[in-house]
């Protein structure tokens, strides 16, 4: 039985992709964050007003270390900015900083794609995790049984990177819609760089979602034919 199906070469060269795109979120996360915003307000500034303005001033905007590194904890109901985002007053602060209390509102509201997010992410992961090793350890043994647990493990991926696509761009809607309605995006310029950095990083999740729909074909096409 072979590993390698016929969706392969679409695998490499949306790896390739998946590179390409993230080096254009890197070179435009870095031009953006070396122009500062119309309002000189920081990444933590703009969170924390946009957290009071949707009544989350219980919601703590907290600085983290790494570079893009910025998240919202569902769990512990907290912004987490890196550390190129809550202290400095970019254009690339404000978008992202808005972009994480954008999932923040989502958690106010109980928006079903984030919910049912939070409630997978952590079989969903562990099954990411061992989706590649099950199914090769299948095909090499030949053990029906655990290549098609593998498929169904590489599904359940997919299933996760489908979720997300909401969850990721609704978030960027809303920060775009509260930064042009408060007028703190503040400048035509202000405002085009804000939604190129919500682009290029919604552009890595469309890029996720396409390799996990690919490795899905790629190994349910591996798994028939050895049927």
């Amino acid at each position: 039985m072979e590993f390698f199906g016929p969706y392969t070469p679409l695998i490499l060269i949306l790896l390739v992709a998946s590179f390409l795109i993230q080096g254009a979120l890197t070179r435009t996360y870095r031009r953006w964050s070396g122009v500062r915003n119309p309002r000189n307000l920081t990444g933590a500034q703009i969170a924390r007003q946009m957290l009071d303005a949707n009544g989350l001033s219980h919601v703590p905007v907290n600085a983290v270390p790494g570079s893009l590194s910025d998240h919202y904890d569902p769990m512990r109901r907290t912004v987490n900015l890196s550390e190129g985002v809550y202290g400095v007053p970019s254009v690339a602060a404000m978008a992202v900083a808005a972009h994480e209390v954008g999932h923040a509102i989502q958690d106010r509201v109980r928006m079903p794609a984030l919910v049912a997010r939070g409630r997978l992410a952590v079989p969903l992961s562990l099954g990411m995790n061992l989706a590649p090793l099950l199914f090769m350890a299948g095909v090499f043994l030949h053990f029906t049984g655990l290549i098609w647990l593998g498929v169904i493990l590489f599904g359940a991926a997919l299933l996760f990177h489908l979720i997300t696509l909401p969850v990721e761009f609704d978030a960027s809607r809303r920060a775009l819609a509260y930064l042009n309605q408060t007028g703190l995006s503040g400048s035509p310029e202000a405002t085009s760089g804000a939604r190129s950095v919500l682009t290029a990083a919604a552009l890595t999740y469309v890029a996720g979602f396409a390799m996990a729909l690919a490795q899905f074909l790629n190994v349910l096409s591996i798994a028939r034919n050895d049927d």
